[in-house]
């Protein structure tokens, strides 16, 4: 049987998974009468919610002969790390492009990285059934964006059909007649070369990495060179350069949406080994006769640091199952071992651990993932990771793409500009604007928020890590204060009515409080410590005219990565399986003040 080994990438919510869908039912993966879910390769819960791909999956459909092994990459930059290794295993790219959208930001930064890699491209311009569809002018675009990226001219002289994913049919001319994907799947049969087969000893590089609660840890990857057999002895060589002598106790290659055991892998197949005692992403297997390492994924360095403390708050404990430091400190090692793009440290605090990763969505996905399982525990503000680069200070830039109204076009302009934002394109499209900016990481945070609220949702924003370059100088922090529940109890709708017209609450009437706890946005800069458990003074007078009628707005309810970009320096994010709430560092009020006097007082003598 002949193999094809193929990573889908397209830009987030340009029908990738809905085509996947209609290729595995095409091939005949799924019985007779089967219920199937929409968008069976999203697995994951946080996948489905949010529509967006987060983790690559490996899954392989029979067609003519022939083993399509396909790679599901995330169309995310957050999620670059998991594109960049999974790559390694594909000869070829599918690449989807929205027929209306045309090549999108992550697009770009995913189909750079495969060029990077020589692998051969198949084209699919998606949806061309949407209104507003403009094949032709995307297919143009999509030839320029290869130039852009200096393909080589085997690269550009690429195949493509059109399609429409949800529909589930393949064209090679728009004209011709609209019946399946066959065109599709002959065109990758026939364009992506088949693996190239290297007789020698072993060399197997460890891409993946998949988890069971019955044999452990499961390495992912393709056999680059001779064959793997079961029970055959193997050395795992480490990133490190050390080397453990270990053996293929069960060896499965990937079968439609499942596994199916073998006794030998051959060379170029994609397959899963179990048995390997501490097999982590990036490892090589060899033979145990001539161990030789493969080269180790080159991934590209985090951009955002975080600091994670286990939760202190006074109800601690109360909602999580996990709420100590070394729980919390494994979870997070546990995380990093299958991440690559996560960086994970020990501080000089025991009870402190800085975790780096892509960007907010990254890290926040992570959050997201941990308090699903029960723990609980406190985030700092994110910081960007500056470089020294020539003797001066360096930071991350990136690409921000904008799309908005025409008439809200100079609102995203200026407010980019007081972010240190710089506008380098900008095209009309009908009645839309497109903006493109090089923007420092530490201008974004934030930003998307602020934008939604100015545009009244109508912006759609996408960024991807451009360069380190000089720092851009100081860019103003947030300009609103914080209120701050005085005392512990329940939020009182009497006393948040008074309170209205000094901000807007996070908190609505008969939530629980605790002293220092974050309830609102304060108008004014500075901080303000009200009482929200003040009742109404009763008394046995009854007059007409004294009662005030109480008209209480609705609480502003923020999602994770809104409640991180929020932060100032001296407050955390309270992150348990139930709540995310916003609090002081120092919950005590005078202890603050006190510390905010210490501060100034060594920034006098540092000055």
């Amino acid at each position: 049987m002949q193999i094809r080994n193929v990573a889908i990438i397209a830009h987030v919510d340009h029908g990738k998974t809905t085509l996947v869908d209609q290729i595995l039912r095409q091939c005949h993966v799924f019985r007779k009468g089967q219920e199937v879910a929409e968008r069976v390769m999203d697995s994951n819960d946080l996948e489905r919610e949010r529509g967006i791909t987060i983790t690559s999956k490996n899954f392989s459909v029979t067609y003519k002969d022939t083993r399509i092994n396909l790679i599901d990459t995330p169309g995310h930059a957050d999620f670059g790390g998991e594109v960049e290794r999974v790559l390694k295993m594909a000869d070829g790219v599918l690449l989807l492009v929205d027929a209306f959208e045309g090549p999108m930001p992550q697009t770009r930064f995913v189909l750079q990285k495969a060029m990077q890699l020589n692998l051969k491209p198949v084209i699919v311009i998606n949806k061309v059934d949407r209104k507003g569809a403009r094949p032709d002018e995307v297919l143009d675009e999509i030839f320029n964006l290869f130039v852009e990226l200096e393909a080589s001219d085997e690269q550009l002289d690429f195949r493509g059909v059109y399609a429409a994913g949800r529909d589930g049919w393949a064209v090679t001319e728009l004209e011709n007649e609209r019946k399946d994907l066959s065109p599709l799947l002959d065109m990758i049969i026939n364009h992506v070369p088949a693996p190239v087969i290297q007789e020698g000893p072993l060399q197997m590089l460890v891409a993946a990495m998949d988890h069971s609660d019955y044999v452990g840890r499961i390495g992912v990857g393709r056999v680059v060179r001779g064959s793997l057999k079961v029970k055959q002895p193997v050395v795992l060589i480490k990133r490190d350069g050390s080397e453990v002598k270990t053996q293929a106790r069960q060896v499965y290659v990937f079968d439609n949406l499942g596994k199916s055991e073998v006794q030998e892998v051959v060379c170029g197949d994609i397959c899963a080994v179990v048995g390997l005692e501490g097999v982590d992403i990036g490892d090589t297997l060899a033979d145990a006769l001539h161990p030789e390492p493969l080269p180790i994924i080159a991934v590209d360095d985090p951009t955002l640091t975080m600091s994670f403390f286990p939760n202190d708050s006074p109800g601690y404990g109360q909602e999580g199952k996990y709420v100590t430091s070394r729980q919390v400190r494994d979870r997070l090692f546990r995380a990093s071992e299958r991440d690559v793009a996560l960086r994970v440290e020990d501080t000089a605090s025991a009870d402190t651990f800085k975790v780096s990763g892509r960007g907010i969505l990254h890290l926040s996905i992570l959050m997201e993932n941990m308090r699903r399982e029960g723990f609980e525990f406190m985030v700092g503000q994110p910081q960007v990771i500056f470089k020294e680069i020539g003797g001066k200070k360096a930071e991350p830039v990136e690409v921000l793409t904008v799309d908005v109204p025409g008439d809200l076009a100079g609102t995203v302009i200026e407010y980019a500009a007081t972010r240190k934002g710089e506008m380098v394109k900008m095209d009309q499209k009908d009645c839309r604007t497109h903006l493109e900016f090089r923007i420092p990481s530490r201008g974004l945070i934030g930003f998307r928020s602020k934008m939604l609220r100015a545009t009244a949702g109508e912006i759609v924003m996408h960024h991807r890590f451009h360069q380190y370059e000089y720092f851009k100088g100081s860019i103003p922090e947030r300009n609103t204060g914080s209120i701050i529940s005085m005392h512990a109890g329940k939020a009182v709708a009497f006393a948040l009515d008074g309170l209205q017209d000094r901000g807007t609450f996070f908190i609505g009437p008969g939530e629980h409080l605790y002293t220092g706890q974050i309830i609102g946005e304060y108008t004014k800069d500075d901080d303000l410590v009200v009482n929200a458990q003040k009742a109404k003074q009763l008394s046995n007078m009854r007059a007409s005219g004294t009662d005030r009628k109480m008209r209480i707005a609705p609480p502003l309810k923020m999602s994770m990565e809104e409640t991180l970009e929020y932060l100032n320096r001296d407050e955390y994010v309270e992150i348990t399986p139930l709540s995310i709430r916003l609090r002081k560092s120092i919950l005590d009020e005078n202890e603050r003040k006190k510390a905010a006097k210490r501060a100034r007082l060594s920034d006098g003598l540092g000055g």
